[in-house]
């Protein structure tokens, strides 16, 4: 089976931004919008515009840290939101002692406490084993296609129903090219994310995709995963860079 493609925006893009790329998204049968949630912007609150402007639509938040949100937090918020389509992506945050602990019991509560999926981004192979014992799925990140085969493979013998997505950064236009090596090179130099680089022996150049292979790159992460979430990289971050966006990744795989 082809594993299911969405795209992810950052919670700063705004509301609007998120209810016109999640409208052009679901015109152009994409599966779902992840948010990534970061301090100041709040992922649910645009994933409440999204929810607006979709019918079918899968909303998802990649991730709620549960060092700054709790369980209760993250319900109350999530309260107006569709439930059948939503996909509550929760993360470690800053954490750095009992983080695999204090991601597990948040995602016992909120299953306790809601329909909507709960899915654990997973680093480590600590998470990633909690993740697929204790949830619905994990949301996996920077890696090669490879790597994340190999990734989805030892979570489904833990779990062979869990859902394993993965966040793949993209760009789909030249002028974006820098603002993706800038990202890259970000990621890279956070101690977590470098250490899980040397731990796998990739670089993390390795796990992006640029515009001159779209086609074939995403047809590769599609064969490793369940779902594949494009982060969107562009030059400029405007709505008709995001949208000009869907409409490369359309084309790619049309």
């Amino acid at each position: 089976m082809t594993a299911a493609l969405s795209i992810g925006i950052a919670a700063a893009a705004g509301a609007d931004v998120g209810a016109r790329v999640a409208a052009a998204a679901e015109a152009a049968g994409l599966h779902a919008l992840w948010v990534n949630d970061t301090p100041g912007h709040d992922a649910l609150a645009v994933l409440a515009a999204a929810a607006g402007a979709t019918e079918r639509l899968v909303l998802a938040t990649g991730v709620l840290p549960v060092d700054r949100r709790t369980p209760d937090g993250i319900l109350a918020s999530a309260e107006a939101l569709p439930a059948d389509r939503l996909v509550l992506g929760i993360g470690s945050g800053q954490l750095r002692t009992g983080a695999v602990a204090r991601v597990t019991d948040a995602a016992t509560a909120l299953r306790a406490h809601t329909r909507a999926r709960v899915v654990v981004g997973a680093l480590g192979p600590k998470m990633r084993r909690a993740a697929a014992a204790e949830s619905d799925g994990l949301l996996l990140s920077w890696l090669t296609p490879q790597v994340a085969a190999t990734q989805a493979a030892q979570a489904r013998e833990i779990a062979p129903a869990t859902h394993v997505a993965l966040y793949v950064r993209a760009a789909a236009d030249p002028a974006a090219l820098r603002a993706l090596e800038d990202e890259t090179a970000r990621y890279a130099g956070y101690p977590a994310y470098a250490a899980n680089f040397a731990r796998l022996g990739v670089a993390a150049a390795d796990t992006v995709i640029r515009p001159e292979e779209l086609r074939d790159r995403i047809a590769a992460y599609r064969a490793a995963v369940d779902e594949v979430v494009l982060r969107v990289i562009t030059a400029s971050g405007t709505v008709d860079d995001h949208l000009r966006f869907i409409d490369a990744i359309a084309d790619a795989v049309a």
